[in-house]
């Protein structure tokens, strides 16, 4: 296995080849992403092409994010493009199937896909790391078909390494935590809307106002449970009676604690990605 310098030259050398040619990357404004995007304008100041951040503004993910990603964009000396989807009613995802996130990756990247079409761009990168590649990431399928390149998994970056190098590089949202689409709160075969799905955002966004850094609002009919990282746990406990007051004006019914702590993809459990 490459060590760790091993596999950010293999990186920069990659990043070095698309900017070349003028680039678009899809930019969610993320770890992964904005390490992308800041490594391509680095290379592009070589090269003199351009270098485009492709954000989506979908129903699909918290709020608030749009400005941020304009902001990145700016910082680095890329261009802002902008695109709206509406995922539930264009995507076929509106019952939560197994199959979402597949689904969703080849309808945003199709859209990605044209827009970069029209700039004349002929490479889409996005910020798909190693660690993604060992768990149920069933978009990652939609990528390959869809010939959008993913450099972080291709020089073996995992999460930790690119937390690492966008740090080295000064990125502001390097420690920044995961935030996926709103319908990963959900069991599959749940009906999605747009009004669950806002119920959702507004009891995490509430949560995170008591400074816990990972936090999952898992809906289950008229149950919400909830999930913390474990060492935040007693912090929720002292907190219990104005959270459960406020999600239950939400409209949840019961609230509970997931004993277990947050952890990516807990909706997942049994399903067989193998």
């Amino acid at each position: 296995m490459d060590s760790y310098p091993q596999k950010k030259n293999h990186l920069l050398e990659k990043m070095s080849l698309y900017a070349a040619q003028d680039v678009v990357i899809a930019f969610s404004g993320g770890a992964d992403s904005s390490l992308l995007l800041k490594l391509a304008c680095e290379a592009a100041k070589e090269t003199g092409k351009k270098v485009y951040g492709a954000t989506v503004q979908t129903r699909l993910h918290p709020a608030g994010e749009i400005e941020e990603a304009k902001r990145l964009c700016r910082e680095m000396g890329a261009a802002f493009v902008l695109l709206t989807v509406d995922e539930l009613k264009e995507a076929g995802i509106m019952d939560n199937p197994v199959e979402r996130c597949y689904l969703c990756k080849r309808h945003l990247f199709q859209k990605i896909l044209e827009k970069a079409s029209e700039l004349g761009v002929l490479h889409v990168l996005e910020g798909t790391n190693e660690d993604d590649l060992h768990v149920y990431r069933p978009g990652i399928r939609a990528l390959k078909e869809l010939g959008i390149a993913s450099p972080l998994a291709e020089a073996g970056m995992t999460k930790a390494e690119v937390r690492a190098l966008a740090k080295e590089y000064g990125i502001s949202t390097a420690s920044k935590p995961a935030s996926p689409c709103l319908a990963t709160r959900f069991p599959y075969g749940t009906e999605l809307s747009y009004e669950k799905l806002k119920q959702v955002e507004k009891g995490e966004a509430f949560l995170r106002g008591f400074a816990f850094k990972n936090v999952r609002l898992r809906v289950h009919g008229d149950i919400a449970r909830i999930e913390v990282d474990r060492e935040d746990l007693t912090g929720l406990i002292e907190h219990s009676e104005e959270i459960t007051s406020y999600l239950k004006e939400l409209g949840y019914c019961y609230i509970t604690l997931d004993m277990e702590g947050f952890r990516s993809g807990s909706m997942d459990i049994n399903i067989d990605y193998k």
